[in-house]
């Protein structure tokens, strides 16, 4: 990784003084028309050892690009409270690039792993766990129209110790973006760890560039100019590549887990009354125990038009603190949303710990009605199983309890609620053109949730398929499955 850039690499005062100016043009020019076409963000992230440069070299970006456009997004080795109360790429998500913008990463989800690597606090098999975390999540970032490019600035030991001690003796030491882990003391573990790092994450879609930085003019017109030929390169493709696809649920039959929920188990009106108490007590004393602090939880809520997916919602609220959930209601992305990877909008409301986020409708939209309806191509959705199942694997490690429900109720009794809310007034609201026309296709939803539910049900974020045929059976089920969750987590 850092054998050309120990090569004497430099440039005269002249010919970098006869290329900056079209180079300039050129990336106002791109930047502009990316403003127009929209078609990706790109994310350049900066690293390498104290003293190469870095900041100077963004700074001149900064100098050469509008900045309108671009923004720098500087991460601490320590996260604020806010970042420490979520899971750890929260705070990379949060700030992710609109389409048509750049953001330059200074500290960025290499940062953790590789100090911890130098200092001795990871060992190799636990640094390649991180790099394949940072590998799935890149990769997720190539296919959301998101260019990375990756930087690695170097310098020759003498020239680091030089102007390390430049920088002691400055009266500006706040200008410059030190690590402390890639300085002198730990250089040579720094590059085995960045030599490890290239290679485990040096990929197709996300290379690593290694920028010689002893001559300051060669590394910040080296850095400008890859970024405008990547760029170009990038909106002259438009189209990323395939995906393979994978089988979805086949046999004979083609029969799945939704298929096969009994629809016929009810409750009774005083048995109803009394389990809704006692679960919703149990749930309030969960959720209102210490050890509950540590912890914060996400439900989502599925299943078919008419399923009673709000009214148990409420019957889990009115067990909950108000000031300690949020109920988020899932419609179609807005365009900030659309011009962003498709998670982000759900990153956003992930809740920090001691709170709850409850989803009607969720992330899972990707594989249902983005599916269904052809919202998104086939490579799309495909691929949005594995990016779901990695999202919630990071949650639950975090300490996120997930609850996830499919409520489900046969196709006869959703014609009967549609018409009953035809007829109420203040149901009104609940039906719409857009429920009718999607009762039209029963048989390719049902298809849909049989393969999302085979595909995302794992042991840190199981399905619960719930009949919704009797509400007062399912909110029960709601309650009792929440309650259960939690005392596994909480207690063993």
């Amino acid at each position: 990784m850092f054998q050309s850039a120990a090569l004497d690499q430099s440039i005269s005062k002249e010919e970098f003084e006869k290329r900056v100016p079209k180079l300039r043009a050129d990336l106002l020019e791109m930047q502009h028309t990316l403003q127009e076409t929209r078609d990706f963000s790109t994310i350049i992230i900066v690293g390498g050892l104290d003293g190469s440069g870095k900041g100077a070299a963004i700074a001149r970006l900064f100098e050469w690009m509008d900045n309108r456009y671009l923004i720098c997004n500087a991460y601490e080795s320590k996260p604020t409270e806010e970042e420490r109360l979520r899971p750890r790429f929260w705070r990379f998500w949060r700030d992710l690039p609109a389409r048509g913008e750049t953001a330059i990463v200074f500290g960025s989800w290499y940062q953790r792993p590789m100090r911890r690597a130098v200092k001795g606090k990871l060992d190799n098999d636990a640094f390649e766990r991180e790099l394949a975390t940072i590998n799935r999540f890149e990769r997720m970032l190539a296919y959301e129209n998101v260019l990375l490019l990756k930087f690695w600035f170097t310098l020759p030991e003498k020239e680091q110790k030089k102007r390390l001690e430049a920088v002691a003796a400055s009266k500006h030491k706040a200008r410059h973006y030190l690590e402390e882990w890639t300085g002198l003391e730990h250089r040579q573990k720094a590059q085995i760890a960045g030599e490890k790092v290239a290679l485990h994450t040096s990929t197709g879609f996300a290379p690593w560039i290694v920028i010689p930085a002893a001559d300051p003019d060669y590394r910040d017109l080296s850095v400008g100019e890859t970024v405008l030929a990547a760029m170009k390169k990038r909106h002259e493709q438009r189209d990323m590549a395939p995906v393979s696809a994978p089988a979805v649920v086949s046999g004979i039959t083609k029969t799945s887990a939704v298929d096969a929920i009994d629809l016929t188990e009810t409750l009774s009106k005083s048995d109803y009354k009394q389990q809704v108490a006692h679960w919703q007590g149990r749930l309030a004393e969960l959720t209102d125990h210490k050890r509950f602090q540590k912890l914060s939880m996400v439900s989502v809520f599925q299943g078919n038009d008419a399923a009673g997916k709000g009214g148990s919602i409420r019957r889990v609220t009115q067990a909950l603190d108000p000031r300690n959930y949020k109920v988020y209601p899932i419609s179609a992305p807005s365009d900030e949303e659309k011009n962003r990877p498709y998670l982000w909008r759900f990153w956003r409301r992930i809740p920090k710990k001691g709170h709850i986020a409850i989803f009607d409708r969720s992330w899972y939209e990707r594989v249902l009605v983005e599916r269904v309806e052809g919202f998104c191509s086939e490579a799309d959705w495909l691929r949005a199983y594995n990016e779901i199942n990695s999202f919630e694997a990071e949650l639950a490690h975090f300490g996120i309890v997930i609850c996830k429900f499919w409520l489900a109720i046969s196709e006869d009794e959703q014609l009967r609620r549609f018409k009953a809310r035809e007829e109420v007034a203040y149901k009104n609201y609940k039906i719409t053109e857009e429920d009718w026309r999607n009762r039209l296709k029963w048989n390719d939803y049902a298809i849909a949730a049989g393969d999302m539910v085979d595909r995302t049900s794992t042991r840190y974020a199981p399905w619960t398929l719930v009949s919704s045929q009797d509400k007062r059976h399912a909110r029960v089920k709601v309650l009792e499955t929440h309650c259960k969750a939690l005392e596994k987590v909480m207690f063993g």
